[in-house]
């Protein structure tokens, strides 16, 4: 991310395609940003009356180099009115091959994100207050997973400014 109104920009257009898909259902407007922090960034927006939070990050290295990937994002989601707190998800920029799990390492720790179509969701909902808690005490944050086509990639992600955007939502998300 070269800065956080790349991000921003990037971020609003990619859930404005998403919005436009399913504008007749959903009822979404585009995202406010909230704040920056480090390399994360924060916004807010309504979904069909609903106010959802989010923090979101690029990945600060992408291998292998010269792989033809849409725009690739982190998010960490909050949906009060669903009881949604600090869903971690994955945008990958590709389909990910059918079946197939995300490998997460961040620190010593390790943890399995199952996947559909271009998204990477935790394995087990119980397991994603130990991946936050891992988040916040890390660095960096590396995840591995396979293109449709058996490509496999690995995205580095920094974790600088993820406790101060994630206490940002949660102060904005009730």
């Amino acid at each position: 991310m070269t800065n956080a109104r790349t991000l921003g920009l990037a971020v609003a257009l990619l859930l404005g395609a998403t919005t436009i898909a399913g504008a007749q259902q959903q009822q979404t407007k585009a995202p406010t940003p909230l704040q920056t922090f480090e390399r994360w960034a924060t916004y807010t927006y309504n979904n069909a009356g609903a106010k959802v939070c989010y923090a979101a990050t690029q990945p600060t290295d992408t291998q292998p180099q010269g792989v033809n990937r849409d725009p690739v994002f982190m998010f960490i989601t909050n949906r009060p009115k669903e009881g949604v707190k600090h869903e971690v998800s994955v945008i990958t920029g590709y389909p990910y091959k059918e079946g197939s799990k995300t490998t997460v390492k961040i620190g010593d720790a390790t943890f399995s994100m199952y996947t559909k179509d271009q998204g990477a969701w935790v394995d087990n909902a119980a397991e994603e207050s130990r991946f936050i808690n891992a988040m916040k005490a890390g660095s960096d944050m590396v995840i591995t997973g396979t293109s449709r086509r058996g490509t496999v990639t690995t995205d580095t992600y920094s974790l600088k400014g993820v406790s101060a955007a994630l206490k940002r939502i949660d102060g904005e998300c009730q």
